[in-house]
């Protein structure tokens, strides 16, 4: 069976601490190693690293809170995913590491004969992490009870969450990172646009592909239009989504995720499909606005919150952030939900993050090289160090040393000419250590065209400085001072 985890694989291959506490009252004195003869200094890796905007960091003890080296570690930058840590946390206190989100099929009257006598409801809960496979397995479950239509109305049901069409309002419109939220979504709300060249004209498909399923959806359409910019356009056509593409930029075929903005409407036609084929019959789907209440047919969970938050974490997933924040905090909009993480963060960690959403797609979030660190020296009694990834001690040319024997559990975030570093610095013997390092151009980023925020000129060769910088600074505090 294709596995949740497998399909995010797939598809993406895009403490306490006092409130008030002053970074200035972290303990003065420490004992501090003397960096060995011929290392390079933090100055210089940044001098050579020739990156516009401003560079910032701080490395401290993770069991004393010593600062031990520190550049601007109070110059406000955008946090980029490194807020996905934050929202883990957050996320982990408010609902605990074994929540699972569920989805349900209920019948609001009894079934006669394999007919529901009344309505079905497919009522979501805002699992951020459901595919088409699993809602193979819900159709097929209502199927195993001898299930084959129903007298009433087919109802789905997405108010587990606000509905929200863009988690940041200056993406370009053909990012599937960029996704809508609602308490229905799937494959994380993205369609499959496929193409074909055939003859002169071409073959165009669009789908919600599975590994075992892929059901045609018909709600998201697609024209080719001759023209070389802009590379797509989107309407929202009623219950229909309006996509164009330029000619130009189709080469001879290919294939790429895009977004859908009525993921309550995507989820239920994929469902019709799938039943179709199972042999029941269902109507053209309708919203409830109400919780439904009715006899439990069928369910399908996610993993534990810990597990999904790994992956989150990994995969740097927009969707499961803001679906997790939203969940975590109860609030009716991802502005209020954002704001509510940060009085969390405030009262709990004492530092002064600034959060609009639980992911840190959205430019005007900020956070500090010095609360970062403080808040993750503060959280070492948690589970987030457990569920952060190992990215490795790296080379010169940026790639893991395999088998090194200091582990760098950490989250990295990345926006245009925006790229940070957050975690701990763990060897086999000697002191822990905990970081923060964040690069930012965000002059650069604001001004940006909207044609050019998928691919900005110099925005790759900017970033790869940055990583690379990132890796020397950890190389040199892995050396100097653990």
């Amino acid at each position: 069976m294709f596995s949740r985890r497998g399909f995010v694989q797939a598809a993406l291959a895009g403490l306490m601490v006092p409130v008030g506490q002053a970074w200035a009252e972290a303990p003065d004195r420490s004992p501090r190693p003397v960096p060995r003869g011929g290392m390079a200094s933090a100055d210089g890796l940044v001098a050579a690293a020739k990156l516009t905007g401003v560079v910032s960091f701080v490395v401290m003890d993770a069991d004393s809170g010593a600062v031990l080296e520190a550049r601007a570690p109070d110059q406000p930058v955008p946090p980029a995913s490194v807020a996905k840590a934050v929202t883990a946390l957050y996320a982990l206190e408010r609902l605990g590491p074994e929540f699972r989100f569920a989805t349900r099929v209920l019948a609001t009257g009894p079934v006669v004969g394999g007919v529901v006598q009344g309505d079905l409801v497919l009522a979501g809960g805002g699992d951020p992490t459901l595919q088409t496979d699993q809602l193979g397995d819900l159709v097929a479950a209502l199927a195993q009870r001898g299930i084959t239509g129903l007298s009433g109305r087919f109802l789905i049901w997405d108010g587990a969450l606000p509905t929200v069409t863009q988690i940041a309002d200056d993406q370009p419109v053909q990012v599937g990172y960029n996704a809508s939220l609602s308490g229905l979504n799937l494959n994380f709300n993205r369609v499959y646009f496929e193409w074909k060249r055939q003859g002169a004209g071409w073959g165009l498909t669009m789908d919600a592909r599975g590994e075992r399923f892929v059901p045609a959806v018909t709600m998201a359409r697609m024209k080719v239009v001759g023209r070389d910019a802009p590379l797509f356009t989107y309407a929202r056509n009623g219950v229909a989504e309006d996509w164009t593409v330029a000619e130009s930029g189709l080469g001879k075929g290919g294939g790429r995720w895009l977004p859908v903005r009525l993921p309550g409407l995507y989820l239920a036609e994929v469902f019709q499909t799938l039943a179709r084929a199972q042999g029941i019959a269902l109507g053209q789907p309708e919203r409830l606005e109400a919780e439904p209440v009715g006899q439990e047919l069928a369910r399908v969970e996610s993993e534990p919150l810990t597990e999904v938050l790994r992956d989150m974490l990994r995969f740097s997933t927009n969707i499961t952030a803001e679906c997790v924040g939203l969940r975590a905090s109860g609030a009716g909009s991802l502005a209020e939900s954002g704001a509510a993480m940060t009085d969390w963060v405030r009262a709990r960690y004492g530092v002064g993050n600034l959060h609009v959403d639980h992911s840190g797609l959205g430019a005007a979030s900020r956070v500090t090289a010095g609360d970062l660190a403080r808040l993750l020296r503060g959280a070492r009694g948690t589970a987030l160090a457990g569920i952060l990834r190992d990215v490795g001690m790296k080379d010169a040319q940026g790639k893991v040393i395999k088998d090194h024997p200091v582990k760098v559990l950490a989250k990295s975030g990345t926006l245009n000419f925006v790229s940070g570093l957050a975690g701990h610095i763990r060897p086999a013997q000697g002191r822990d250590l905990v970081f923060a390092i964040f690069a930012a151009d965000v002059p650069r980023r604001e001004a940006l065209a909207e044609a050019d925020r998928e691919v900005p000129p110099g925005g790759e060769a900017w970033t790869r400085r940055a990583r690379a910088l990132q890796a020397q600074l950890i190389s040199r505090w892995a050396e100097a001072f653990s």
